[in-house]
């Protein structure tokens, strides 16, 4: 970070990595649980109570909602432009970890637009935070 409160900046990127491993973390797990669980075709909602008897479901989403829970944090502290694009590396993560932890299939044209997000989260990141002191007038 280039400029701001040095602990406001800190507690600010210490979230955003909070944001990024709950995010990769919930979805590999919600992954996981629905391949373990199967295909769900049907709009009976007996299929999808059964998806909460898998512990790897059950563990993603409660992850999720952590996720959730420290993302609404982050963006209460930082503007959009910022959070956005930086915790689009989850993204980036997320695909990595579902080729070599859970063997899926990623085409070039995937691994290329992984490493543009990966661009575009770097160049992001170089950017300072700037955190909004008092609320906008448009949103009293």
């Amino acid at each position: 970070m280039k400029s701001g409160n040095p602990i406001e900046v800190h507690t600010t990127w210490v979230m955003t990595l909070v944001v990024i491993m709950t995010n990769v973390l919930g979805n590999l797990s919600l992954s996981r649980g629905m391949h373990e669980v199967g295909k769900i075709v049907s709009a009976s909602p007996l299929d999808y109570v059964r998806v909460f008897a898998n512990p790897w479901t059950v563990a993603g989403v409660c992850i999720l909602v952590v996720w959730m829970i420290i993302d609404l944090a982050l963006l209460s502290r930082a503007d959009l432009s910022f959070v956005m694009p930086v915790t689009a590396s989850a993204y980036v993560l997320i695909a990595t970890a579902g080729r070599f932890l859970l063997h899926d299939h990623i085409s070039g044209v995937r691994w290329a637009g992984i490493v543009v997000i990966t661009l575009g989260a770097v160049l992001v990141g170089e950017t300072p935070v700037r955190t909004t002191k008092r609320r906008p007038e448009h949103l009293r």
